[in-house]
């Protein structure tokens, strides 16, 4: 496969171009030079949300959470540990809502935390509450769009 695929950095949030055949083999940003793909989930911002939205040609798996809530730490390390099996196919951030209120009320997050899958700029599926890495990835997998 040699389709090209947009991919935006989670350094400098510049659009990169990279061959679907090369997603798991490292690539870095053109601009940047840092690596387009992390192993840990990235943190977006009312700046750099859309960008990651509507730009990257691969899914967005977003955690939205706060500092204060229980359960959002306790599903911390276990959505880290899925961010390593889900790149580079999916792009894995999280929104902090006590610092991006506005993201919070844009997406009607009314409990955290709270999962969302976005295809294509648009959401897909949505899931409250704290999940374990296996539970995590199987919600991921059953909600992505079957790829022909």
């Amino acid at each position: 496969m040699t389709d090209a695929l947009h991919i935006v950095c989670p350094h400098c949030h510049t659009t990169n171009r990279v061959r679907a055949d090369q997603l798991g083999s490292a690539p870095d940003c053109g601009n940047c030079k840092g690596a387009l793909f992390t192993g840990k989930p990235l943190d977006l911002t009312t700046a750099t949300f859309d960008k990651h939205l509507n730009r990257s040609h691969i899914p967005l798996l977003v955690d939205f959470w706060a500092p204060w809530c229980g359960p959002c730490r306790s599903m911390a390390p276990a959505y880290v540990a899925a961010t390593a099996q889900l790149e580079p196919h999916i792009r894995v951030a999280k929104v902090d809502t006590e610092a991006q209120q506005a993201l919070g009320a844009r997406f009607q997050i009314r409990s955290i935390p709270t999962l969302a899958l976005f295809v294509g700029g648009r959401e897909v599926a949505r899931q409250p509450g704290a999940m374990g890495q296996a539970d995590i990835l199987r919600w991921v997998k059953m909600h992505l769009p079957v790829r022909k």
